[in-house]
């Protein structure tokens, strides 16, 4: 029997060695499996996205429930015929169900914000981007975007980039000698580091004895850095290889073994096709 379990073994065997082919030479399963990893990552990261901040955040604080606000004004009562449009719409005419705009308004806060206008018609201009006479009307929510990115997080940059560096760099010799040596360790690393990015002088004499201690200083932390990242990346493959293992049982009805004669009968044939097209081509 088929169950679950075992098809989502074979999807999973079948897209790993679909990229895994791209060892061989650029193929399309390595491009199928490529497309549909983007696709998929896409529209996953889209509609988490949408449901978890927009529709709460953004529709819920421009349309609380009704229950909470509602004074019986004309002002809601039209507000709420908004709202209703944008639900028939969503709902393809009133064919598809409500989600989107629950009845009633989206429960979770007590008083309508119309300041959240803002971002709802600059996400509108975004969107204008897809049309051609209305894409100029995108470069005001990128502005913004950028602006207020820019303004937050250049607080958050300067403090943990930077203050802090600065004050790890400190030396505190009331400390044992190994954490004074590591601090010392520090201290020059990251002063002859940049030194080597000072170009306002040439680099001879003191100045260029420190550029190049600074130098070693910053090949080591690039050969850290590197390190660290093929570790993860080996620790990925190795997740990969374990699962190929254990889908190559008969548990799995030998999905690895199958599909991985499939993939390269499919590769051979292809290159095969391919390199008569190219030899008809130069002809």
């Amino acid at each position: 029997m088929i169950t679950a379990e075992i098809m989502g073994a074979w999807l999973v065997v079948l897209l790993t060695l679909c990229i895994f082919s791209f060892l061989y030479k650029d193929n399309p399963f390595y491009k199928a499996a490529e497309h549909l990893y983007v696709g998929v990552s896409a529209g996953y990261v889209a509609v988490i996205s949408f449901w978890q901040q927009v529709q709460p955040n953004l529709f819920g604080r421009l349309w609380p429930s009704r229950v909470e606000v509602d004074d019986g004004s004309i002002l809601k009562s039209i507000w709420y015929a908004i709202y209703e449009i944008f639900n028939f719409i969503s709902t393809g005419f009133g064919v598809l169900d409500r989600s989107i705009f629950p009845e009633g308004g989206i429960k979770g806060y007590d008083e309508i914000r119309m300041i959240y206008l803002i971002p709802f018609i600059l996400g509108i201009f975004m969107l204008l981007r897809l049309v051609p006479k209305l894409g100029w009307l995108a470069r005001w929510a990128i502005a913004y975007i950028v602006g207020m990115a820019a303004g937050l997080r250049f607080y958050g940059f300067l403090n943990s980039d930077i203050l802090i560096q600065i004050k790890a760099s400190a030396i505190d010799f009331t400390s044992d000698w190994g954490t004074i040596v590591n601090a010392l360790i520090l201290f020059i690393g990251t002063l002859t580091g940049l030194i080597y990015f000072f170009y306002s002088s040439e680099h001879k004499g003191v100045v260029g004895r420190l550029s190049r201690i600074g130098i070693y200083f910053l090949m080591i932390k690039f050969g850290a850095s590197f390190g660290f990242a093929v570790m993860g990346r080996i620790s990925l493959l190795i997740g990969r290889i374990n699962d190929l293992k254990d889908y190559s049982s008969p548990e799995y009805n030998y999905a690895t073994p199958v599909i991985s004669v499939l993939i390269i009968i499919c590769l051979a044939i292809w290159s095969f096709m391919d390199g008569r097209k190219k030899n008809e081509s130069t002809v």
